[in-house]
C-alpha cells in the first residue's frame, strides 16, 4: 500500500454519519497511530473486523491479553501490550461520556478544533490520529 491511506481504502463511509462507519473509521486510525506500517495497522484493523470487534462495547467485552491476541494475529507486535491497555481504556471512556458512540463525541463538540482536542482526550489518540480522522468525516 502507497501512499495514505483513506476510509474509502478500507471500504468505508464515514461521511455517511453512521455510528459503525464512524467507530471503524476510527479503529483504524487508533491502530495508524503508531510507528506501525500502514500495511501492518491495516491487516490488523481487517482481524478486528474478522473477529467482529467494531464498537466500544466489543473491545470492553475482551480481555486485555484476548487484545493483545488479536494484535498479535495482525502482527501488531511492537506496541501490542500498551495498544491493548489503551483500547480498554479508549473503550471505557467512550462508554462512559458519549455512550459508546464517536457520533456523540463529534455532536458534542462546536467544531472540528473541538473533536480534535475531545479525541485526543483518549489515550493513544494524539494530534496525528485526530487529524486522519477528521480527513474523511464530515463534521
Amino acid at each position: 500500500m502507497i501512499g495514505k491511506i483513506g476510509a474509502n481504502d478500507l471500504g468505508l463511509d464515514p461521511k455517511s454519519g453512521k455510528e459503525s462507519e464512524l467507530f471503524k473509521w476510527f479503529l483504524a486510525c487508533y491502530l495508524f497511530g503508531h510507528r506501525i506500517s500502514q500495511e501492518i495497522a491495516v491487516n490488523t484493523w481487517k482481524v478486528f473486523m474478522a473477529h467482529g470487534i467494531d464498537s466500544p462495547s466489543k473491545i470492553s467485552s475482551n480481555t486485555w491479553q484476548q487484545l493483545v491476541d488479536l494484535l498479535g494475529e495482525g502482527h501488531y507486535k511492537r506496541y501490542d501490550e500498551s495498544t491493548a491497555r489503551n483500547m480498554l481504556n479508549m473503550a471505557a471512556l467512550l462508554q462512559d461520556k458519549y455512550q459508546g458512540k464517536i457520533g456523540n463525541l463529534i455532536c458534542a463538540s462546536k467544531n472540528r478544533s473541538e473533536i480534535a482536542e475531545r479525541l485526543q482526550e483518549i489515550k493513544g489518540v494524539g494530534p496525528k490520529v485526530a487529524e486522519i480522522f477528521l480527513r474523511d468525516v464530515k463534521a
